[in-house]
């Protein structure tokens, strides 16, 4: 069994900033060999790649739009990975939700349904 649980999300002013966070919990898995990743979700519309990172190399990538707003991060020792999101515009309102892909082999992938464990979401809402 699988379980991520994010947190962090919140009401923040345009400019403003906010820390979301993910931990994940395993029973009888390692998750060494994971990447952690960080959708976003709005209504109406596909849930789309934010960031991610590999447990193992720290190894990150980036969608075109954070445009260096957003650092993915990882804390092993609690088993989490953060998203820090500063400079936050309207437009970042979203579900966000974290997940992870069990098989890397190399090179983080973008595509949510290699993404096979998945947070509930928590709602970042970013007013003008």
């Amino acid at each position: 069994q699988v379980q991520l649980v994010e947190s962090g999300g919140g009401l923040v002013q345009a400019g403003g900033s906010l820390r979301l966070s993910c931990t994940i919990t395993t029973s009888g898995r390692t998750f060494s060999r994971y990447v952690m990743g960080w959708f976003r979700q709005a209504p109406g519309k596909e849930r789309e790649f934010v960031a991610a990172i590999s447990w193992s190399a720290g190894l990150k990538y980036y969608a075109d739009f954070v445009k260096g707003r957003l650092t993915i991060s990882r804390d092993n020792r609690n088993n989490t990975i953060y998203l820090e999101m500063n400079s936050l515009k309207p437009e970042d309102t979203d579900v966000y939700y974290c997940a992870a892909d069990p098989s890397f082999s190399g090179s983080i992938t973008t595509r949510r349904n290699e993404y096979i464990y998945w947070g509930q979401g928590t709602q970042v809402t970013v007013s003008s």
